[in-house]
């Protein structure tokens, strides 16, 4: 299993213990914090605050990609993140990430000092293998989604969901390895809530450990979704137990970098959860 991410700059992550990824929605429709944090100096703001409440990467979207969404254009997702992006590496070194699908997005980004790439859709629109293959010091992460935004939700079915992600993970790394796109730059995202039933994204969550096959580093990305609203009968602003839970149990199950609304919270969890694992 990879234990250090390498980023640009000569930086990286140690994945010894799981991180938390912080969640900086800049966009006007995110299902949980839409409008919040879409002027610069608010999302500076709460990019920092996300920082000292204990994330070690803040990623940065531009568009949501919650069921039904509507597309957005290029010319307002760019305007969305750039400027965002500009005034957090202004102000510090932090590892960033960019939430994107788009190519132009993607090299923009990291221009402005994106250090890992976010792809809900596994670098399969146009160019974003071959940008990609440019930065040879970018991470990305390679998520599983069966279907588009818009659609996924309506009747997703599996026969066998854990394999048919493993599938397609090893066909992505593949395709990522031959536009020269090194295995170790990769990390892997079964998608809970993307293109999956309740009892899916359960499935995945306790059987986690196996995507391990691949020895790459694997994100968790469940905070405030659906999974545990449906499940608990809670509105979006009551999910925060359950989000917690679910991260303790996707570290559990070797989920390495914990993505997340609730910084502070879950940070708690996992340093508990540390604690424990050193007494043993």
């Amino acid at each position: 299993m990879i234990r250090t991410l390498k980023l640009p700059r000569n930086r990286s992550i140690n994945l010894e213990k799981p991180i938390i990824m912080g969640i900086l929605n800049v966009t006007p429709d995110s299902f949980s914090d839409g409008g919040r944090f879409c002027a610069i100096d608010i999302a500076l703001k709460q990019a920092l605050t996300l920082l000292t409440e204990g994330a070690t990467i803040i990623d940065i979207g531009g568009e949501s990609t919650r069921p039904g969404a509507p597309n957005v254009t290029l010319e307002d997702e760019l305007n969305r993140v750039i400027p965002v992006i500009k005034a957090i590496r202004a102000q510090s070194d932090c590892v960033i990430s960019i939430d994107t699908s788009k190519a132009q997005v993607m090299e923009q980004a990291i221009e402005a000092g994106a250090d890992i790439v976010n792809d809900v859709r596994a670098l399969q629109e146009p160019d974003a293998l071959s940008v990609l293959a440019k930065y040879p010091e970018v991470a990305v992460c390679l998520m599983h989604m069966q279907g588009q935004p818009r659609t996924m939700q309506v009747a997703p079915s599996y026969d066998n969901v854990i394999d048919q992600i493993n599938h397609f993970f090893n066909e992505r790394i593949k395709a990522c390895e031959q536009a020269g796109i090194k295995r170790e730059r990769l990390i892997l995202d079964p998608g809970f809530g993307f293109g999956k039933q309740l009892e899916h994204n359960y499935e995945i969550l306790a059987k986690f450990n196996e995507f391990n096959v691949f020895n790459l580093p694997l994100l968790a990305g469940l905070s405030r979704k659906s999974m545990i609203g449906e499940l608990l009968d809670r509105t979006i602003d009551e999910r925060l137990a359950g989000s917690l839970a679910g991260a303790l149990i996707a570290a559990q199950n070797n989920a390495q970098i914990i993505r997340v609304h609730d910084v502070k919270d879950t940070a708690d969890v996992l340093d508990v959860y540390q604690a424990c694992i050193k007494g043993m």
